[in-house]
């Protein structure tokens, strides 16, 4: 089937199951008021990031094509994003964890297609294209930065989470969309700040998706290089927030050299945060995420990783020492003497695999009901069965046709007649079939002949431990597109003609000689019928200064009156400081 967006070197290879959360991109729902906010907001970060900021974020603006003058399309950022091996694709809102990273893993920034309101100019909750396009983009074009992006993703991709992260999400998300959306009523957003700050604080142990979020948060998100003394900015969230980068640089702001320790600091995306972390260059980022990489199920496996998935109430696999995977939904684990694992179960379609890919045979339609294996030594033999060959299997009495009757050191028993087996390339064996077979543990019937077929996953130990499935096209639904949609935002018709003034000034602004009069008399219009509205004024007052025209210091007293309104003071404050630097 033919994808709903445009495909590229790097987008053709995104798996399937991730298209779901690509939308188009709305351009033409930008408002010409919303181009006004990106031009400021853009216009605010280069003159002040170009003192705060790493050095590569100037550069990679240039270097991902994106403009100071207008919101990016994407197809225009996919062009020169393909240069540097990246592309980005247009998401709605928050989108899943895990999801989030598997993109990223593919090296593709998502963007958010919402464009923040003129009231969150200097922040906004919701993830939008200024924070997407203006706060990640430009920083890939540092190479080894975009290398600890690629690798964060191939990572946290994996990470488990616990039952409660996907309600934090979705609470988060719901949040987020209401705070910037300017039709919602004050009550929604309060119950639903009550719900996000519940949910804060009955969280319970952090999960490994808990913790690899809150390393991005002081990264990705909000982080800072250099030294403590005198760090510069190279965190998206910072770099996107005209309020927050001129905020994080001051002293009340505390400032810690960045560590590990980090994954177990939480953060609270509606408020500023009270610490940041500092790296002394990217390539540390790289030595903390591989540290804390060496702490995850997907590397330690055993008992403590089957218990993780088991938690997470969502699709896993696990991995034993033969290879072979098991992906599902697992419920259930037997543990035996020093926390070893004696048997694992799943409950529900499973699917097994091998090097990330699913065994013939072995789909979700062949164990639909689930999945159970004994894992780890047979009792009295010293060899284990994956080290077995041929003959060892034959002497022991492991063979095809033979009625057997095995007894793992944990307990478990198998009775029933083996009828084949399956080797990967390698001839490594990963699984032993059975029919008339029985499987107990203690007084407990764990697979009885009546069920059919028994396949028993060879392994003397559980090796890994991670979210999703080892074979993605094993299963149709990975992962779930939020049913909490961003809602359209709906415009009176006084915010229509507000809108119809912005597109008359942008369109005099790019032509020459410019339209004097026309530019008087939108000023004129705009005091008489839109008087709250700063951000307009400022823009005629930029155009009529750089034109010389007669009516400058008319626009620029009546923007002093407006400066005495202190929800938008510092703003046109420094507006103005820019139009006068510039125009010196």
């Amino acid at each position: 089937m033919k994808p709903h967006f445009e495909l590229n070197n790097v987008t053709r290879k995104l798996p399937k199951h991730l298209h779901k959360f690509v939308v188009n991109q709305p351009y033409e729902e930008y408002t010409p008021q919303n181009q006004a906010v990106w031009r400021y907001v853009m216009r605010m970060n280069i003159d002040y990031l170009s003192k705060v900021a790493h050095a590569s974020y100037v550069k990679g603006l240039e270097a991902t094509g994106i403009s100071v003058e207008e919101i990016p399309r994407m197809d225009g950022m996919n062009r020169i994003l393909k240069e540097i091996g990246w592309a980005a694709v247009s998401v709605d809102g928050f989108i899943p964890p895990n999801a989030f990273m598997e993109f990223q893993a593919y090296n593709v920034l998502v963007i958010a297609s919402d464009m923040r309101t003129i009231n969150h100019i200097a922040y906004t909750p919701a993830p939008d294209i200024i924070h997407e396009a203006a706060g990640h983009a430009p920083i890939i074009a540092n190479p080894e930065y975009a290398e600890y992006l690629r690798r964060f993703g191939e990572i946290g991709s994996k990470a488990i989470s616990s039952a409660k992260d996907y309600e934090m999400y979705e609470a988060i998300r719901l949040l987020s969309i209401l705070k910037e959306n300017p039709n919602s009523s004050k009550k929604e957003i309060v119950a639903a700040q009550k719900q996000v700050e519940y949910l804060q604080e009955n969280m319970g142990a952090l999960s490994e998706m808990a913790k690899i979020r809150n390393l991005h948060w002081w990264t990705v998100e909000y982080g800072l290089i250099g030294t403590v003394d005198a760090p510069k900015i190279y965190g998206a969230g910072l770099l996107s927030s005209i309020g927050e980068s001129d905020w994080c640089m001051q002293d009340a702001v505390e400032k810690r050299p960045y560590s590990i320790a980090a994954a177990t600091i939480n953060f609270d995306i509606t408020k500023p945060q009270p610490q940041l972390f500092v790296t002394p260059d990217f390539a540390y980022l790289s030595l903390v995420l591989e540290e804390f990489a060496n702490t995850m199920a997907l590397r330690t496996g055993g008992l403590n990783g089957v218990q993780k998935v088991i938690n997470s109430k969502n699709l896993g696999t696990i991995e034993l020492s033969t290879g072979i995977q098991i992906s599902g939904i697992f419920t259930k684990v037997i543990k035996h003497r020093n926390n070893e694992v004696a048997y694992f179960q799943t409950s529900g379609p499973t699917a097994l695999a091998s090097r990330d890919k699913e065994l013939i045979g072995h789909g979700v339609a062949d164990h639909k009901n689930g999945f159970g294996s004994p894992i780890g030594k047979l009792k009295g033999i010293n060899l284990q069965i994956e080290d077995m060959s041929p003959r060892d299997l034959k002497a022991y009495g492991i063979y095809e046709g033979e009625y057997i009757n095995l007894e793992f050191e944990s307990g478990v028993k198998i009775q029933g007649k083996a009828i084949t087996g399956t080797r990967d390339l390698r001839g490594k064996i990963l699984l032993i079939s059975f029919i008339d077979c029985t499987v107990t543990y203690q007084d407990q019937i764990l697979f009885e002949p009546s069920w059919g077929i028994y396949d028993m996953a060879i392994g003397k130990e559980v090796v890994s431990a991670y979210s999703g499935a080892a074979d993605q096209s094993s299963f149709e639904d990975v992962s779930k597109v939020s049913e909490t949609k961003t809602k359209k935002i709906t415009y009176t018709a006084k915010e229509e003609k507000l809108y119809a003034l912005y597109a008359k000034v942008r369109a005099i602004r790019a032509i020459s000689p410019v339209q004097s009069k026309a530019l008087k008399d939108i000023f004129d219009t705009l005091i008489k019928e839109h008087p709250s509205d700063w951000l307009l004024p400022l823009e005629i007052y930029e155009v009529s200064v750089e034109n010389k025209c007669d009516f400058s210091d008319e626009i620029y007293k009546y923007l002093l009156k407006l400066q005495k309104n202190t929800s938008f003071q510092k703003l046109i404050e420094n507006g103005l400081q820019l139009i006068k630097t510039k125009n010196n």
